[in-house]
């Protein structure tokens, strides 16, 4: 059948009795009856009505629905790990300590020590200062060389400033040290440290 010819009669008598023997199918929903063509625009093409979004809340923007990403952590130094560990020790004697207001009862210079050295003297200092009674107590670190969190290889660089604060956490110190922070520029800075020690049972 070409494009626009009108059907004939006896087309349209054939179409009538398929139509009338035809029969809705079970569980189908009722056709709707077929809209008229819509107007053609000039050259065959037809012209269908302009659609509006009504799934698009009115609320919407770029990257509303993302996923949310994980933040990154970024690398710290020795400074910001003690500045940002929790306050075990009471919080106005701390803030006092902080301040440089407290002052330590004994100190011990590990500055210029080897790893070796340093560490059994930090041991025998700590031990005996909490079997003394002692509260607080300076360890003198030295500041080395600045640290670099970013740095991609391992440097000895304030080697004893990073390494003292992981020993007083482990045994045998751990169980006496209650608090370890950066000591006030009056006690050395960032070169020392204040370990405020535990009361003796």
């Amino acid at each position: 059948m070409k494009k626009g010819r009108r059907p004939r009669r006896d087309e349209l008598d054939l179409w009538n009795q398929v139509a009338r023997t035809a029969h809705k199918m079970p569980g189908r929903p009722e056709t709707a009856p077929s809209r008229s063509p819509t107007p053609t625009r000039r050259g065959g093409a037809s012209e269908e009505p302009e659609r509006t979004p009504t799934d698009i809340p009115s609320t919407f923007g770029v990257g509303a629905r993302a996923p949310a990403r994980n933040s990154v952590a970024l690398p710290q130094s020795t400074s910001d790990r003690l500045a940002r560990s929790r306050v075990d020790m009471d919080a106005k004697s701390y803030g006092r300590m902080k301040r440089g207001k407290l002052v330590p009862e004994a100190r011990i210079d590990l500055h210029g020590m080897t790893l070796d050295e340093a560490h059994p003297a930090l041991v025998g200092f700590i031990l005996s200062s909490h079997t003394r009674g002692l509260r607080l107590v300076l360890v003198i670190t030295g500041k080395g060389q600045r640290e670099d969190p970013y740095d991609p290889m391992p440097r000895r660089r304030g080697v004893l400033k990073s390494q003292v604060p992981q020993w007083l956490k482990m045994p045998p110190l751990g169980p006496v040290v209650l608090q370890v922070t950066e000591a006030h520029i009056r006690h050395g800075g960032q070169g020392a440290l204040y370990v405020y020690l535990r009361r003796r049972r």
